[in-house]
């Protein structure tokens, strides 16, 4: 029946099978290191990606119009001709919802505790180093005065970390221990950590820490995590290697592994 078809509609057919391997490609060759996370989301992803949408959106349309005046009327062209303009329309408000996504999260350094941001160990600032991470930024210091963020809109660049997790991650909060011991706190975290899929889950009970790394599936951008054991609270910090926004990615991992910590502890 393929061979049948016109050849404008085995074109839209083509692209529309053609996209999400385009897109799977740019993702996991980023992910097994084929090449560079910015080739890969940037130069692929997004640049390509827009290209190829716009493409088969185009090729729908003219699809639409050629099946439309084909006499007898036959609907099912039509049909893939709609279709081949409403799947580049999803793809288009995924990206513009990305978009909008990291001008509400302008950031990818996270924690409950702005005033003292729990620290990570020097193994892992090691492998930060080694994977040409991000350097971790001062969170009393105004955006303006570091190099990331100096093309950030001017309403942004005179706040700091510590403001804007304020203002926008208002419900992060440190995890009472409500008279859980510190090793049950570690043990707890350590377990929530395994649950969620971290990889390297490393506790300290000597420094009162719990480090590990998560890693996305599709690009396998990876996030240091750790959690502080204080006297009467644990504070958490997730922090992203590469990039400017986390998409919000950071702030809702806090919240998913406070949560899971709590009932870890009895605090649910």
């Amino acid at each position: 029946m393929f061979k049948n078809l016109p050849k404008h509609t085995k074109l839209v057919l083509g692209l529309m099978v053609f996209l999400p391997v385009y897109f799977a490609i740019a993702a996991l060759g980023t992910k097994v290191g084929l090449w560079g996370w910015q080739f890969g989301l940037v130069t692929l992803t997004r640049n390509g990606g827009m290209i190829l949408l716009g493409l088969t959106a185009l090729a729908a349309l003219v699809s639409l119009v050629l099946a439309a005046r084909m006499t007898p009327r036959h609907n099912g062209l039509i049909s893939v001709a709609i279709l081949g303009l409403l799947v580049p329309g999803a793809a288009l408000v995924m990206f513009l919802n990305a978009g909008s996504k990291a001008d509400a999260n302008p950031i990818h350094d996270v924690a409950t505790d702005t005033a003292n941001p729990p620290a990570f160990s020097a193994a892992t600032m090691q492998a930060r180093a080694d994977a040409g991470a991000n350097p971790l930024s001062d969170y009393q210091v105004p955006l303006r005065e570091l190099e990331l963020y100096q093309t950030s809109a001017p309403e942004l660049v005179i706040k700091s970390h510590a403001q804007i997790i304020t203002d926008r991650y208002a419900t992060l909060a440190p995890l009472p221990l409500a008279g859980a011991s510190r090793t049950d706190a570690i043990a707890a975290v350590a377990a929530a950590m395994g649950n969620m899929g971290f990889k390297d889950i490393r506790p300290d009970p000597e420094a009162g820490t719990v480090e590990g790394v998560a890693e996305s599936f599709w690009f396998g951008f990876k996030d240091d995590v750790v959690a502080r054991i204080d006297a009467n609270e644990i504070n958490f910090r997730s922090v992203s290697r590469v990039g400017r926004s986390d998409l919000g990615a950071n702030a809702a991992r806090i919240a998913e592994l406070r949560d899971r910590v709590a009932t870890q502890i009895g605090q649910r």
